[in-house]
C-alpha cells in the first residue's frame, strides 16, 4: 500500500493538513494496550483507509464512505472488511480523543453483519491426507522441520495463528506432554495436552534448528533472522504450502478440521470437545455440530423427492 504524504481534513469550512499520516497513525497504535501482533496488524491495515481518504478527501462522512467502498469489494471476506473497518475506527476515535479531529465520525456506524450459521469449510480428510503425505516426503532440513512443527500444532492441537506465534520454547514441557499457550484476548497462558505427533514434530524442529530458548518459531530469512514469526508470516507459510498441493483453504481451516473431527469422534458431546478446542461458548461449537448433522442428513433430504422429475 502506498503511504500518503499528507492528509487534509475539512471540518466546518476549516482545513487541517496532517503531514505523514501513516507515521501519525502508527504513533496512535503505539499507545494502545494491545499485543505486539495486534499492533502490527493495525499499522498494516490502516494504510487502506489512509489511501482511501487521500484519494477522495477527508470529511465528516469519510468513515461511512469507507465502509461503503469496502462493501463493494468482492475480493475481501466479511471478517476481513470488519478488520479494516475496526482499524480505521480505532484510529479515528483516538485521533478525536487526542484533539486531532474535531468530532468522532464513527458514531452510529455499524460493522458488517456476519451469519454465524455459515462457516467456511475447513480442510477435509482427503486434503489432510494429501498434506501429510507431502510432509512425509520432504527432505530433512531446518525449514521443513519448522513447517512440520507449525502444521502439527494446527492439525493436532487446533491452535489459532496468534497462539502459535506467542509460544516460547519454555512453554513446551516434553515431560508432562503439555504446552502453555496464550489464547486470543488472554493475558495469561493456559496448559494444553500435546498430541504425540505434535511432540515428535516439535522435538525434531528444536533439535534440527538448535533452538534452546526464546520464541519457539523464528524467521529464517536474512532480513528478520531469528525474530519471532508474525501471524502474517504463519499465514503466508501455510498458504504457500497448501497452494503447492492445490488445496484452496486458509490457515483457520485447520481449526475447523480439528473441531469437526473431535465433534464426530465424541459423537456431539460438545462439553467434552470444548476442553480441547477452548471455545468459551458452546454456541459456536453448536454451529459446527449443526453443519455436521445437516451434511449427514442430506441422503434423507434427497430421498424426500424420490420420483419427482422435471
Amino acid at each position: 500500500m502506498a503511504k500518503p504524504k499528507q492528509l487534509t481534513i475539512v471540518s466546518d469550512g476549516q482545513a487541517l493538513t496532517i503531514s505523514n499520516p501513516q507515521a501519525k497513525a502508527e504513533k496512535v497504535f503505539d499507545l494502545l494496550d494491545v499485543s505486539e501482533a495486534t499492533r502490527q496488524d493495525y499499522k498494516y491495515r490502516i494504510g487502506l483507509f489512509l489511501d482511501f481518504t487521500q484519494e477522495r478527501g477527508f470529511n465528516r462522512n469519510s468513515f461511512l464512505e469507507f465502509k461503503r467502498a469496502l462493501a463493494e469489494r468482492t475480493d475481501l471476506a466479511v471478517s476481513t472488511k470488519n478488520k479494516y473497518l475496526a482499524t480505521a475506527k480505532i484510529f479515528l476515535k483516538e485521533a478525536n480523543r487526542q484533539g486531532a479531529l474535531p468530532a468522532d465520525i464513527t458514531q452510529n456506524i455499524k460493522t458488517f453483519s456476519q451469519n454465524k450459521k455459515h462457516k467456511r469449510d475447513g480442510l477435509n480428510d482427503e486434503e489432510i491426507k494429501t498434506l501429510t503425505n507431502a510432509m512425509q516426503a520432504l527432505p530433512e532440513t531446518p525449514t521443513n522441520a519448522r513447517l512440520k512443527a507449525i502444521l502439527s500444532l494446527l492439525v493436532f492441537q487446533g491452535l489459532r495463528q496468534v497462539e502459535v506465534i506467542r509460544l516460547d520454547v519454555k512453554d513446551v514441557d516434553f515431560i508432562s506432554k503439555t504446552a502453555f499457550i496464550q489464547g486470543k484476548g488472554q493475558d495469561d497462558k493456559e496448559p494444553i495436552n500435546l498430541h504425540p505427533e505434535a511432540i515428535k514434530a516439535i522435538q525434531g524442529y528444536l533439535k534440527g534448528n538448535r533452538i534452546a530458548d526464546g520464541a519457539l518459531f523464528t524467521s529464517q530469512s536474512n532480513n528478520n533472522k531469528n525474530k519471532r514469526l508474525t501471524t502474517r508470516a504463519i499465514r503466508d507459510i501455510v498458504k504457500e504450502t497448501l497452494n503447492a498441493l492445490g488445496i484452496e483453504k486458509t490457515t483457520h481451516g485447520f481449526r475447523h478440521y480439528f473441531t469437526t473431527t473431535l465433534i464426530k469422534t465424541y459423537k456431539g458431546d460438545l462439553l467434552e470437545v470444548a476442553q480441547y478446542t477452548r471455545h468459551k461458548s458452546l454456541e459456536m461449537l453448536q454451529v459446527y455440530n449443526d453443519n455436521i448433522n445437516r451434511k449427514a442428513d442430506l441422503p434423507r433430504f434427497y430421498r424426500a423427492f424420490d420420483g419427482v422429475r422435471l
